[in-house]
């Protein structure tokens, strides 16, 4: 499997985006997520347009509603020619279940499906108080990957901090994708869980998801050269 930094285009309109993107020079593409602000300002046209730009896109919407549903909305978004999407876990098996059902194309191919275990912005005292749920918050997320394991899918969202216990329960190669990365040098902003390019990469994260350290940065292609030399041991 390779390895890859994604960066997380949180934008407020497809102008911003695709004037963000056009700072890179035309042979390097980063992976790229399009998360709910921008799909939801822009439309489904927006990850064509990226499409046709060359970039590979991870769709982070993060379907959590009935096994019905969640398949039908998946039929639609196989159509766009992602590479990754996801659901949240805590829609269980059955939801998971569909979700693959519904992205799986007539052909048998289809995105990359992971699955959301707890947010890198919900600290375990959180999770307990206002969520109810009485196990340790490292307890809850190997659950959460094992029952998408067990769903066919190929992976979680989880910190880079529980990497490397997802990988230990379900396996080496289910996939580990880690959001809550900052550079030693930078603030934690309102990320948790978090930790370096680096240490990402040495607890077992298959890829990295970054915002703000690369998409608010004064030079956003140096910013990503030097996550993807840290993350990638370039």
């Amino acid at each position: 499997m390779a390895k890859d930094v994604i960066i997380a285009c949180d934008f407020a309109s497809a102008a911003q985006t695709l004037t963000f993107l056009d700072r890179f020079p035309e042979g390097e593409k980063p992976f790229v997520k399009i998360g709910m602000e921008l799909f939801y300002a822009a439309g489904p046209e927006i990850v064509r347009e990226i499409k046709r730009r060359g970039h590979r896109i991870f769709l982070d919407l993060k379907l959590h509603d009935i096994p019905n549903t969640v398949r039908k909305t998946m039929r639609v978004l196989s159509s766009l020619d992602v590479d990754m999407t996801n659901v949240h876990a805590a829609g269980t098996i059955e939801m998971m279940k569909a979700a693959l059902e519904g992205l799986t194309r007539e052909d048998g191919t289809r995105p990359l499906l992971i699955a959301v275990t707890q947010l890198t912005s919900t600290s375990e005292e959180r999770m307990q108080q206002e969520l109810l749920i009485g196990a340790t918050i490292n307890e809850t997320i190997v659950k959460y990957a094992q029952n998408a394991c067990e769903a066919g899918l190929d992976g979680v969202v989880c910190s880079p901090l529980e990497a490397g216990m997802v990988k230990q329960a379900c396996g080496a190669a289910f996939m580990t994708v880690t959001p809550g990365i900052r550079f030693a040098d930078a603030a934690a902003d309102d990320q948790v869980r978090i930790t370096t390019p680096a240490r990402a990469r040495e607890i077992g994260s298959d890829y990295i998801v970054v915002g703000r350290p690369i998409a608010a940065a004064d030079d956003p292609v140096a910013a990503w050269r030097r996550c993807r030399k840290d993350f990638l041991n370039l």
